[in-house]
């Protein structure tokens, strides 16, 4: 090769190295798209803006752990005021990474889109990305993937960043971009950032999402309650398809079922309403016809009456001790069931209980169902009459036994099967023995009220419930359960 071809081909390849080295550097920082429109690029400007959105928000306080807020994302003058609800509650926090959804406005895609920036940079600062984090989900293998196409233009997720920065200056973000979803897909996302959450309690998520979107403010109003009322009943599948069939609202509704799923699984359980308010009420045009957005700022955490790892928190059991009495008394006048209809998304939830009964302390009756078929509360009606009138140890309850009747319920976990019973706590764990058609269960509390060691309360399940020898534990033929029961009575419902 001739000198001069040689100094073409090392310019050339000089080119090709800046420019890639120059792609890459850009691509480490993701600039404003909307300072100067969405919000003022005015550093000093837009540090007094949020500033007194903060001060002015009046949020009631919440007793649980905040997980998630869901904000609005309009232009500040909108929708400012409102997101300051959920970011004053959540402010100064030990939260260190914030997750945030914001739905795509200007491209078309399926999934979760990342931005592959080490910052993301706003007139107050930059605010630096979670890459640990983002590499958990990033190499899940589902429909994640960088798309930085995706983000030109979109406002939904760095319009939270100048709130986030105010009130949580150290926290890093895993921005997510979603795209369309099915609801099998939101559900795997749950899954993935479950798994990467794993134990950690410093983990925030934002759902950035406005409302309603029309041209009727009384509309806007209805739908936006509607909407909001399945977003509080945590009802996720329903919120999913309400949104496709376009009954409700939500425009960054994929994330907000995505965190509603995610959130039932790792134990928060309540939705606060913090503030709602749509344009027209914003600027006083109260006239149809005009363009119409809701806004709403929302926060899911747990309930404080819940105790760590309980599944039902104080008013749920005391509902649930209700409906027991309830549905026993009606039985007894009428002979039917009670008609009871519950909202409550714990009261829904399947699961095993029993329903026992004690008269002046002497057991009276229990009956329960190990596995749930169907909406616990259900399952607790009718558990509740067959314990008063078909357990074949007792008679049937009278009527005018009923008053000196305790009530006491036991909501049971999934079944888990053991190898080694030495893995049995007693007083924790209940036993369920099985060998093929035979099978016997202890609730937890029967180790409790008798003071047996782990081999008697063996050996007495295996005789008098499951009807066999004292050692048909040892049968490799014989499968052993153990679950874990809430048990709550009338006389202590906390």
């Amino acid at each position: 090769m001739s000198g001069s071809k040689l100094l073409v081909a090392i310019v050339a390849l000089v080119a090709i190295i800046v420019s890639v080295v120059s792609f890459c550097l850009a691509q480490e920082i993701k600039q404003p798209s909307v300072a100067g429109s969405f919000y003022p690029d005015n550093p000093a400007e837009l540090s007094a803006m949020v500033d007194r959105f903060l001060q002015q928000a009046d949020p009631q306080p919440l007793e649980g752990g905040i997980f998630a807020l869901i904000s609005p994302h309009a232009g500040y003058g909108y929708s400012g005021s409102v997101a300051a609800y959920g970011y004053k509650l959540v402010r100064d926090k030990p939260y260190k990474t914030a997750i945030i959804f914001g739905p795509a406005h200007h491209f078309a895609f399926s999934g979760i889109a990342l931005y592959p920036a080490e910052v993301f940079r706003i007139p107050l600062g930059d605010i630096k990305v979670d890459d640990d984090f983002i590499n958990k989900i990033a190499d899940s293998g589902l429909i994640i993937k960088y798309m930085p196409e995706a983000y030109k233009e979109e406002h939904s997720i760095e319009v939270q960043l100048p709130f986030l920065q105010k009130v949580l200056p150290d926290c890093k973000i895993a921005p997510l971009l979603i795209g369309d979803c099915t609801l099998s897909e939101c559900k795997n996302i749950a899954e993935v950032l479950r798994e990467a959450i794993g134990e950690r309690k410093d983990v925030l998520i934002i759902v950035s999402s406005d409302m309603y979107h029309g041209f009727d403010y009384e509309e806007a109003g209805i739908i936006d309650n509607l909407t909001l009322d399945y977003i509080k009943n945590m009802d996720a599948e329903g919120l999913y398809y309400g949104i496709r069939e376009g009954k409700l609202q939500l425009c960054g509704g994929f994330g907000a079922v995505i965190t509603l799923i995610l959130a039932k699984e790792m134990g928060h359980d309540k939705v606060s309403v913090l503030k709602y308010t749509n344009s027209a009420q914003v600027t006083g045009k109260l006239t149809k016809g005009i363009w119409t957005v809701g806004y709403a700022s929302c926060a899911i955490d747990h309930s404080a009456e819940r105790e760590a790892g309980d599944m039902l928190n104080v008013e749920q059991r005391k509902r649930l001790l209700e409906i027991a009495r309830n549905s026993i008394k009606t039985y007894l006048e009428t002979g039917k069931k009670l008609e009871v209809k519950e909202a409550d998304q714990a009261l829904n939830a399947e699961m095993g209980v029993f329903v026992t009964l004690h008269e002046h302390g002497q057991l009276r009756g229990c009956i329960g169902n190990l596995i749930g078929r169907g909406p616990l509360y259900l399952t607790v009606r009718d558990m509740a009459v067959e314990s008063a009138t078909a357990d074949p140890r007792f008679p049937p309850v009278e009527l005018s036994e009923l008053k000196d009747i305790d009530i006491e319920i036991s909501a049971l976990s999934p079944m888990q099967k053991i190898g080694d019973p030495e893995q049995i706590e007693m007083g924790k764990h209940g036993v369920l023995i099985r060998k093929g058609f035979r099978s016997g269960v202890y609730l937890p509390q029967v180790a409790t009220e008798t003071g047996w060691t782990r081999e008697e309360f063996i050996s007495s399940l295996c005789t008098q419930k499951v009807g066999l020898p004292a050692d048909c534990w040892k049968d490799p033929a014989t499968e052993v359960y153990i679950f874990t029961a809430e048990v709550f009575s009338e006389k202590n419902a906390d």
